[in-house]
């Protein structure tokens, strides 16, 4: 098992298109966070996302022997996840659930959404990871896959049309649409409202 851990991804996916019964239970494991973090957010609850990523590797698994080796496998089972969860997407509208604190991934930076501003303290990101769910959720679903492969995940607009299986030009175009569609939603990250007790003087209190 030591010696099957160390292949090549696509050693691993001839091995078991082969009939190897460890090679791909190897090839999962080395992915699965990644793969597990492209589902969730684009899904925006766990459970969905589990169901989707089950049936991705359920594909890939069976599919194996179609491979062909045009792209990386990474890519390949990145674009099956997405592939899977663009399905369910189409099938039935799905509600964020609250994230919880031990969230692999943090909401969509501020900085990547152009710059809406700051981080927002700890006890109002809830409230800002479900709004920018909402916000994703009201995007055509092109737009929504590009701008979480980009802007929430951190690939690179290469990795992500690959993923995608589109041109680069066009991941620019879909997350350039989909950032300005976001932003009127989202402007209360960027500017923020002030506290009720905070007068709009130099910083006294107000008076009595």
């Amino acid at each position: 098992m030591d010696a099957v851990r160390e292949l090549p991804d696509k050693e691993l996916l001839t091995r078991h298109a082969q009939g190897d019964d460890q090679a791909f239970g190897v090839l999962v494991h080395r992915h699965r966070e990644r793969l597990w973090a492209v589902s969730v957010r684009m899904m925006g609850d766990p459970e969905e996302a589990s169901d989707a990523l089950q049936d991705a590797f359920l594909s890939a698994f069976r599919a194996a022997d179609r491979f062909r080796g045009e792209a990386q496998v990474s890519t390949w089972l990145h674009r099956i996840v997405v592939n899977a969860c663009h399905d369910r997407l189409r099938r039935r509208k799905v509600r964020p659930a609250t994230p919880t604190e031990d969230d692999t991934l943090d909401v969509m930076s501020n900085e990547r959404l152009g710059r809406l501003g700051g981080p927002p303290d700890h006890a109002s990101q809830t409230e800002s990871r479900l709004d920018v769910q909402a916000a994703l959720e009201q995007l055509p679903l092109d737009q929504r896959l590009a701008l979480t492969l980009v802007d929430m995940l951190g690939y690179r607009v290469e990795e992500a049309a690959r993923i995608l299986d589109v041109a680069a030009g066009t991941v620019k175009s879909r997350c350039a649409r989909g950032r300005a569609k976001l932003l009127p939603s989202l402007a209360h990250l960027r500017n923020p409202q002030p506290p009720p007790d905070v007068t709009s003087g130099r910083g006294g209190a107000n008076p009595s």
